[in-house]
């Protein structure tokens, strides 16, 4: 009878995982808080159609570099909070020199649209790089996409639908979702049970861009062997850079040089080699 028990008491978990998965990878906040004019800088609010399934409007942020010479660069956050939570990280890349396209997925901040999926955050991605050189009339050869943890992904799944971008910058990212969901979550089958992938390990060879690995080495949430087993499997151009006691939020912060050298590096490499 105690095994019947532990049997069912495991098939319900594991049923609670799959149906709940989504509610378990997306923490969306709709309280935005902090905006650029925070950190004294200038920018314009922006709304990005999408005409997804269904079709939904983001909000973000355009902020120019003031030099119509300096590249541009779309950045897409992680999966908790919005934009708002992420101004210093914008900001820093504002002042390195990129005109900075930030938009909040669907289901955060003042985006439309209800809770997110995978196959949504991809979307809302290629609209708002549809806004940045269309509307904002951004070269793609001048244009580079910046993502933070499963932003990363996000940014990979752009970066192989757009090898005409400029180059990728994926800082603090993960593997693949169901390798993050064995750590926390061993002794179930999560191969089978989750249907929200984020496979960034299977689309990094499929790269045809210049590509940046940033991890912090004690980031307690993703694990830095995971940046370097994406960098493995990425073709080259590619370029890895590990902060030395940086955590999966301060890499920027604590890496100070040794993170803008590699941001500014990338840059340079890929617009020479145009």
């Amino acid at each position: 009878m105690l095994l019947v028990v532990m049997a069912c008491a495991y098939v319900g978990a594991g049923w609670y995982l799959w149906a709940h998965q989504r509610a378990l990878i997306f923490f969306p906040s709709r309280d935005l808080r902090h905006s650029p004019a925070d950190a004294g800088l200038h920018f314009e609010e922006v709304w990005v159609p999408v005409h997804g399934s269904p079709p939904a409007s983001l909000h973000g942020w355009w902020l120019p570099s003031g030099d119509t010479e300096r590249p541009a660069l779309l950045y897409l956050h992680g999966n908790d909070l919005n934009i708002g939570g992420n101004v210093e990280r914008v900001a820093r890349l504002n002042r390195l020199g990129f005109s900075v396209l930030a938009v909040d997925y669907r289901g955060y901040g003042r985006s439309g649209g209800a809770f997110p999926s995978e196959e949504q955050l991809y979307e809302d991605a290629e609209a708002a790089w549809r806004h940045l050189v269309r509307d904002r009339r951004v070269d793609p050869a001048d244009a580079f996409i910046y993502g933070h943890s499963l932003g990363g992904v996000v940014a990979i799944e752009l970066a192989v639908r757009h090898p005409e971008a400029a180059g990728l910058i994926v800082e603090g990212t993960f593997t693949s979702m169901p390798d993050m969901a064995r750590i926390g979550y061993w002794m179930f089958p999560v191969d089978w049970l989750l249907d929200q992938r984020f496979d960034a390990l299977a689309k990094v060879p499929r790269l045809k861009v210049p590509v940046l690995f940033i991890h912090g080495t004690t980031d307690r949430e993703v694990p830095s062997s995971m940046s370097e087993r994406l960098f493995v499997a990425a073709g080259s151009p590619k370029w890895l850079t590990l902060v030395p006691g940086g955590g999966h939020e301060d890499s920027a912060e604590v890496g100070g040089a040794l993170y803008t050298r590699a941001v500014l590096g990338l840059a340079q490499r890929a617009r020479a080699a145009r």
